[in-house]
Parts: structure tokens; sequence; C-alpha cells
């Protein structure tokens, strides 16, 4: 693993670094070419001066192309001071609001905002989700303003669907009594989890399963720390869940880090490659 600061010339406090992974996976010869930026880490209260939940995947070769996973609040303002960057998709693991809230300020930029500024998207979301968007416009917005904004699908639990040309599948994860998936994203060979949140379950094994880089909540202190049913993981949950590389995210800033593991922060960018001979 190669750590090499990078920056964001459009937001200089928004320092990069560049994790580099061999994938486990990648048959001689061929170069995986998927690269994950963390936009936004924070739990659900933010940490100082971090957006929340926003995990931006893109394909490094041409044609370039880019699917967010999940849109707390914070995200845009993060895409935005990246000079508007392009995202072809976004999906939406569940519907609390740090890890969707961003899309009612990405609505108000695509209907009100400069026609140049504009960030047109395609938004999966879980079963259901197009009819809680449609009542919260009907109660904070205006009728219709996310289907003008956004070119809206709802995703099939364990149904593999097409964003940006990534293949998705959704899995169902315990999280409170919300209904929350996490995501399998595949690119050829190279496969990314992301757990969104998640109570301790086998489904998050099965999830994390053969995954090059398993991207993964560790929200609390301990396993006591939580409401019933629960909703979060402690470190060693999320940890014991893994199979393979792990970057724990959505973790407080005032709780220790597991020797040897990496952290999610806002701007760490991840290239998972592998090389001939691997």
């Amino acid at each position: 693993m190669i750590f090499a600061p990078r920056s964001w010339p459009s937001n200089p406090g928004f320092a990069m670094t560049t994790l580099i992974l061999r994938s486990r996976f990648i048959p001689v010869g061929q170069y995986m070419n998927v690269r994950l930026t963390v936009i936004g880490s924070s739990p659900a209260w933010p940490n100082p001066g971090s957006a929340q939940s926003g995990y931006l995947v893109e394909t490094t070769g041409e044609p370039r192309r880019s699917l967010l996973l999940d849109c707390g609040p914070g995200v845009l303002g993060r895409l935005r001071a990246n000079g508007g960057a392009r995202v072809d998709a976004t999906a939406i693991t569940h519907f609390h609001l740090d890890h969707w809230g961003d899309l009612v300020p990405w609505a108000w930029l695509n209907a009100y905002g400069p026609p140049n500024e504009h960030i047109p998207c395609t938004v999966w979301l879980p079963p259901g989700g197009r009819g809680q968007l449609d009542a919260f416009a009907a109660n904070f917005g205006n009728p219709g303003m996310f289907d003008s904004a956004f070119d809206l699908h709802e995703f099939e639990p364990e149904t593999p669907f097409e964003a940006a040309g990534f293949e998705v599948e959704a899995h169902r994860l315990p999280h409170y009594t919300m209904e929350a998936y996490g995501f399998r994203v595949r690119e050829g060979n190279s496969v990314l989890a992301y757990s969104g949140d998640s109570a301790p379950t086998e489904q998050l094994s099965e999830l994390a399963r053969g995954a090059d880089l398993f991207v993964c909540e560790a929200t609390l202190a301990q396993p006591d720390k939580d409401g019933q049913p629960r909703g979060h993981l402690s470190a060693d949950e999320a940890l014991a869940a893994a199979d393979g590389p792990i970057l724990l995210t959505h973790r407080p800033v005032e709780l220790p880090v597991p020797d040897g593991v990496q952290i999610a922060k806002d701007g760490l960018v991840v290239d998972i490659s592998g090389e001939p001979g691997d």
C-alpha cells in the first residue's frame, strides 16, 4: 500500500491522500482501473470540517464513468469545489439524512442554478424511494422537484443493475428499523463492497466476501453503545466481517483508530490496481 499526498486545486483545504491496493482477483496481463475518492466520511453527526457519507467510484481509463455511493450533507459542496465534478449516477443505501440529504440542494442546483453548473445524474433509490422523495417534496419543496432534477430509478434487492456502466447489487442489511442496503460494485474483475450502515449480521460478511476493498462503517466505541435493535458496528465488528482489505468509515474523530487499519478521511483516494504477475 502506497500513501502519497495529493492536492485538490480548487479547494486547498481539502487535502487528498492516495492509497494503492493490489487486487487479488485480476488475471495476469490485465489492469484494474477503478478509483475510489472519499467525498464525505462523517457519521450521523459531522466530524469537524467533514462532509457526511459520499464515496465516488470512477474508472480511470476512457470513457471515464463515475458512480457516487450515498450523498449526505456537505457532499454536493465538495463536488462543486472540485470544478463541478461529473457524476453519472448516484446510488442511495437508505433514507437516513446523513446518507441522502444533499439530493435536496442538488435538486435546487439543477432547477435554479447556473446552467453551466448543473450536474445531471441518474439516481438509484431503495424500493419505495420515489414515494419517499415525493412525500418530502410535497411537504418541504415543490412537487416533482426530484423528477425534474434527476433520472430516478428504484433497485431491487439482490438483482444486479447497471449504474454508470458499473454492475451494482444491493444487499439488505439490518439498520435499526430502517430499510437499508449495502452495495457490491463490479467493474470487470474488480469488486468494491460498501456497507452503508449495518448492525452485526452474517449478511455483512456475505456482502464483503471476495471484495478487493470493503468500505465499512465503524461508528461505535463499543457494541453496547447502540440502540435496540442494533444499527451500527464497532471497529472490531467491522473488521470481523471483512474478507480482505478494509477501509473503515463513518467513524467519529473522538474514537481511537485500531492499529494498522486505514480510516477514511474526506479527500482520500484509493486506487485498486493489479500488475502483471500479481
